[in-house]
């Protein structure tokens, strides 16, 4: 079902049943990736996702024309070294939670770069939900080593 039939279903439903609480969309903000160095095959791109709504959702995938493959990867600490691991299942979004994709957590692995990240040309990123919906954002890149951006706050 496209996103079109999906709204008018939802807006019908509002004025039949008005007692009857829709989930919101989820939202995306803050997105952001560290510049690469030239030759590097792959980078990390943080966001914060919000389900203002009552039902759960999960982010199950990304696609973007930056790289050949994008999955979506977390973090752990296993025998005193840092692992990264592919995310399955994908990553649980709650209902009327805010869930942050972190360096040293939860993230975007781009891998396969079609050319390098750089300072000045946004990352156009879609996040795939289990709900069939899906996000589109542009990751704002920062330099190498540099900290999350203050407009990413």
């Amino acid at each position: 079902m496209t996103r079109l039939p999906r709204l008018v279903l939802a807006a019908a439903l509002s004025a039949a049943l008005p007692g009857l609480a829709l989930a919101g969309p989820v939202t995306a903000s803050g997105a952001w990736v560290r510049a690469t160095p030239p030759g590097a095959m792959a980078a990390g791109g943080f966001l914060t996702l919000h389900n203002p709504g009552p039902g759960d959702d999960r982010l199950v995938g990304a696609r973007s024309p930056a790289a050949a493959r994008v999955e979506l990867h977390g973090m752990e600490m296993s025998g005193g070294v840092m692992r990264m691991h592919p995310l399955a299942e994908g990553l649980p979004l709650p209902a009327g939670a805010t869930v942050a994709l972190a360096p040293g957590g939860a993230h975007i692995m781009m891998m396969d770069l079609a050319a390098p990240v750089v300072v000045g040309a946004p990352v156009p990123v879609t996040l795939i939900l289990d709900s069939g919906a899906e996000i589109a954002v542009q990751m704002q890149v920062v330099p190498p080593g540099a900290p999350k951006p203050a407009e990413a706050q």
